[in-house]
């Protein structure tokens, strides 16, 4: 039988090697990764790095979730423009939530999600230039330590308007779900 690679799923490598130099890292919720000088992004299902302090997070691109149609048409009316140039900056955000979000219906997440926390309505104000790509691990065929990995790209010019989302977002009644967040800042090479 010849398995076909999921074009969705990428590997986020953490260690000596990378094209994003880390610059920073803090733990928001529970436990940190074990530091690391870089990380790369690759397509696909990477082993792990040969030496014993580096890591990798596996995630799959999916449709959005918890979201109505004119709040889908509205993030990708955002999205749209002309070809981006390559951004100097990302962020890397890992998060787990804890049983008691996932003991919740579809329809009790979109409520805290959106309704309550205003989680689609706070990211539209973000700078149209600002690139983010939500990877889900929690139906991968190995377990995973984290649910989502987040990955951002931004310029110099957007990085108190991303703080200050995050700064919101993390105060909403959707974080009291999250039991394990990281928050990495790298810079490209």
């Amino acid at each position: 039988m010849n398995l076909v690679p999921n074009p969705r799923l990428f590997s986020f490598i953490g260690g000596r090697d990378g094209a994003w130099k880390v610059t920073g890292s803090r733990v928001i919720a529970g436990e940190g990764l074990p530091p690391v000088e870089r990380i790369d992004v690759a397509p696909g299902d990477i082993a792990a790095p040969p030496w014993s302090d580096g890591w990798v997070l596996r995630g799959a691109t999916s449709n959005e979730r918890y979201v109505t149609r004119p709040e889908k048409d509205l993030l990708v009316a955002a999205q749209q423009g002309p070809a981006r140039p390559p951004h100097a900056l990302a962020v890397l955000i890992p998060i787990k939530k804890n049983d008691r979000w996932w003991g919740l219906t579809q329809d009790e997440r979109r409520g805290i999600f959106e309704e309550r926390s205003g989680h689609t309505r706070n990211g539209l104000e973000l700078s149209p230039t600002i690139t983010r790509r939500l990877h889900h691990c929690r139906d991968l065929s190995r377990p995973e330590p984290f649910d989502f990995v987040t990955w951002f790209e931004l310029g110099l010019e957007d990085v108190t308007a991303f703080d200050l989302l995050l700064d919101r977002l993390r105060g909403s009644l959707e974080w009291t779900y999250v039991e394990r967040e990281v928050e990495i800042r790298l810079q490209r090479s």
